[in-house]
């Protein structure tokens, strides 16, 4: 499960996440990716889900980036715990996700199979997604 070695900071604020990615948006590795429509957390068991999805369905063929990272973290208090005393121990982390975020990319392997994989991985997280395909993409015989 992805999350950072060690952070400056036990526990950080909620923040708001307002407008579209400022950056992350654009296909920088592969010649297919998903890009996030919507804004959420993301967490890093949802990324690993997904990661698996694909490996599996590209047989460990190709070459996938997982272009988020759960950095931020997240707390939660106990069950039944009355208001106030402080605030809760930390839970997990996770990714803020805005819309146009490039989430996934992959390369080396024939188009149909490149979209499937996405799709499967898009069907683990919680964000509505919209493949991409690089705009010089020329299929070859691999």
């Amino acid at each position: 499960m992805l999350q950072p070695k060690r952070t400056k900071f036990r526990r950080q604020q909620k923040g708001r996440m307002k407008g579209n990615a400022g950056r992350g948006a654009e296909l920088a590795f592969g010649s297919f990716g998903i890009k996030s429509l919507e804004t959420k957390w993301i967490t890093g068991r949802q990324i690993e889900a997904a990661r698996v999805a694909v490996t599996r369905y590209m047989q460990r063929q190709g070459q996938i980036w997982i272009r988020i990272f759960p950095d931020k973290a997240i707390t939660k208090k106990p069950a039944e715990v009355r208001m106030g005393k402080g605030k809760g121990s930390p839970e997990g982390f996770v990714a803020p996700v805005t819309p146009g975020r490039m989430l996934f990319e992959c390369e080396g392997v024939p188009a149909e199979i490149a979209k499937e994989a996405l799709r499967l991985a898009a069907q683990k997280l919680p964000v509505k997604t919209k493949l991409v395909v690089r705009r010089d993409y020329v299929e070859t015989d691999i």
